[in-house]
């Protein structure tokens, strides 16, 4: 046997991942451990990176995402300008999927990036930072599902910019709805979304009852975003808000 012509793993190689198929995951009755519109238990820390102005770790089962916030500081080698500048970056970890990711940056990066960004302009006094930059480094150490990382995302980096002491003008706070055989479920899963027939993430400013972005991907009604808008609605205002505001307050007594 000649083993020079045989060639060994490369970094691209990785471990086949045989999943359910989505007919059989679809016959399944309901939801395993939680209702329709029942949201995964949310772990939410700021402060945790010493390094940086603000941070904040935030965990939903099977999605954990990390946020540094570095600024506001002097922009350079640009025209001076009286609004700030808010810039947001997402990463993911090469082992946060089932299969590894490259290290480099990718269109999925950037979109990810650009729907945080959406949801978090508005909420930033960006008109008290003439001539700043500030910086939003997201870094998804763990995905289960695009959607799920937007909604923990932008909540993540709302959270690590209140840390930092920017001056807002409310939270920003997010939950995903996905269209499920003509059900609406929060917090949807990768399993979930896969076999969803749209899902919207809605961000929005409870303090001023206002939306800042709504991400929407798949095929929806006028009708079903509506009612995926009032479910998520309701959810932010009942309980992800609460739980935000709360983690700030003990992290303050700290």
């Amino acid at each position: 046997m000649d083993r020079r012509r045989i060639n060994g793993p490369t970094e691209e190689s990785f471990v086949p991942v045989f999943d359910e198929s989505p007919d059989a995951w679809k016959a399944a009755d309901g939801r395993k451990g939680r209702g329709l519109l029942d949201i995964r238990p949310i772990f939410l820390q700021p402060g945790l990176i010493s390094q940086a102005n603000g941070s904040a770790y935030i965990e939903t089962q099977k999605t954990k995402i990390a946020c540094a916030v570095y600024g506001p500081r002097q922009s350079k080698n640009t025209s001076y300008s009286d609004m700030g500048r808010l810039n947001v970056e997402v990463k993911f970890t090469p082992f946060s999927c089932p299969r590894r990711r490259a290290p480099l940056r990718d269109a999925e990066d950037r979109s990810l990036a650009v729907a945080i960004h959406q949801a978090l302009a508005s909420s930033v006094r960006l008109e008290l930072l003439p001539k700043s930059t500030i910086d939003v480094f997201i870094t998804i150490i763990e995905c289960d599902g695009l959607e799920s990382c937007v909604a923990a995302g932008s909540i993540a980096a709302s959270t690590a910019l209140a840390d930092a002491g920017i001056e807002l003008f409310g939270l920003v706070v997010s939950c995903a709805a996905s269209l499920i055989e003509n059900q609406v479920w929060l917090d949807p899963t990768q399993e979930e979304e896969a076999v969803s027939g749209g899902t919207l993430v809605l961000s929005c400013l409870p303090a001023l009852n206002k939306i800042t972005n709504i991400w929407h991907t798949g095929q929806m009604s006028a009708m079903d975003v509506i009612r995926c808008t009032e479910a998520c609605q309701q959810k932010i205002e009942a309980d992800i808000h609460s739980v935000v505001a709360q983690a700030l307050l003990e992290s303050a007594k700290i």
